[in-house]
């Protein structure tokens, strides 16, 4: 089976007088329909690890296959339109834009995408969000919304031009305890019953717990001996 995203000695390092290493030498592969949690410390690399396998920054040095093709011969445009094609976005914030409605908000990647007329577009926003159950929302803006509500909203948006692939940066980091599982439980069926592969940055043990992998990094290399500190509750 062929990966759908294939890193090979990733390395990102922020120059300056005193150059920094975020992501140290990374190789790995991630399959069609896998769900994958990215876990480690504070200032591991992980989120830099994402954004790199995301298109979202380029690598110092090394190189990302995604669905097969070698994105590093890719120019600025084509790395644009391959990200808007094939990877969708869920983050910490939800970064829906607040003059926009929740229906325009979905609809904003498909529009900018091109593929699709307005009736069509207006169509497949609103049954994304008929399947969040955020569909009665449409209307609304986000500062009408609760927190779970926007992070669905956020998911609908990054299912919108039918990704291959959805990344996830701390997507339950703002969220109470039954929007985070619900989030959650939405991701994994992403990728259990939809197909697609997903990709999420967490320090949530029982977030990570739910994915059918969990890659750790220690100082921007993976770390297959890291483990997450034990939670504590008090009785």
């Amino acid at each position: 089976m062929t990966a759908v995203l294939r890193a090979e000695h990733l390395v990102r390092v922020l120059p300056g007088e005193v150059p920094v290493t975020l992501v140290n030498d990374i190789s790995l592969e991630i399959e069609r329909g896998e769900f994958v949690c990215i876990m480690g410390p504070s200032g591991s690399g992980k989120s830099s690890l994402l954004y790199l396998l995301g298109l979202l920054d380029v690598p110092t040095s090394g190189r990302v296959w995604l669905d097969g093709e070698d994105t590093s011969v890719y120019s600025e445009n084509e790395l644009a339109n391959r990200r808007l094609e094939k990877l969708g976005f869920v983050f910490q914030f939800h970064f829906l834009l607040a003059e926009f409605s929740v229906l325009d908000n979905v609809a904003l990647p498909m529009r900018r995408l091109g593929k699709l007329g307005e009736a069509a577009i207006r169509s497949r926003a609103m049954d994304l969000l008929g399947q969040l159950r955020v569909a009665e929302q449409s209307a609304k803006h986000p500062h009408q919304l609760s927190g779970g509500q926007r992070q669905r909203v956020a998911i609908a948006r990054a299912l919108a031009n039918d990704p291959l692939v959805v990344l996830a940066d701390e997507p339950t980091g703002n969220l109470d305890t039954a929007s985070s599982a619900t989030v959650r439980e939405i991701l994994r069926d992403l990728a259990h019953r939809l197909g697609k592969t997903v990709v999420a940055v967490t320090h949530d043990p029982a977030f990570a717990a739910a994915a059918d992998r969990r890659i750790a990094l220690v100082d921007g290399k993976l770390n297959a001996d890291w483990r997450p500190a034990p939670v504590f509750t008090s009785s």
